[in-house]
Parts: C-alpha cells; sequence; structure tokens
C-alpha cells in the first residue's frame, strides 16, 4: 500500500510542476516506461530515483515520501 501512495504522491507533484512523465523521466535520466512503472506503483523506485525525482520537483524527500525527519 506504501509504494501506491507514494506512486500517487510522485503523479501529484510531477503535475503541479507542470511535467509530462517524459520530461521527468529525461530530467532525471530514467525512462518513460520506468517513470511510468514507479507512478503506477508497478515498481518500487530505488532511493537514488527518488532523491532525483525530489531535487528536480524542488521538494525535499521528505515532502515527496510524507515520512517523519525523526
Amino acid at each position: 500500500m506504501e509504494n501506491l501512495q507514494l506512486a500517487q504522491r510522485i503523479r501529484a507533484f510531477r503535475k503541479l510542476k507542470g511535467l509530462t512523465q517524459q520530461e521527468l523521466a529525461s530530467r532525471i535520466n530514467i525512462s518513460l516506461a520506468v517513470l511510468g512503472a514507479i507512478e503506477r506503483g508497478n515498481r518500487r523506485a530505488e532511493d537514488q530515483i527518488l532523491v532525483k525525482i525530489a531535487d528536480e520537483l524542488g521538494i525535499t524527500l521528505q515532502e515527496l515520501t510524507n515520512r517523519d525527519s525523526r
């Protein structure tokens, strides 16, 4: 379930920034297929990819993952 919630958050933040999947995938140097699978919740995003996504979207990793920083 956590994977699906993260997938939805990635998609929502990407759309808020006005980026297509292709634009975001290109900017973080992953394939469109990989980003699509992550956004559908079919693939777990590696921490390194999550950091790149957060950086590109201009948000913190904690905001993206909705994790407490405690």
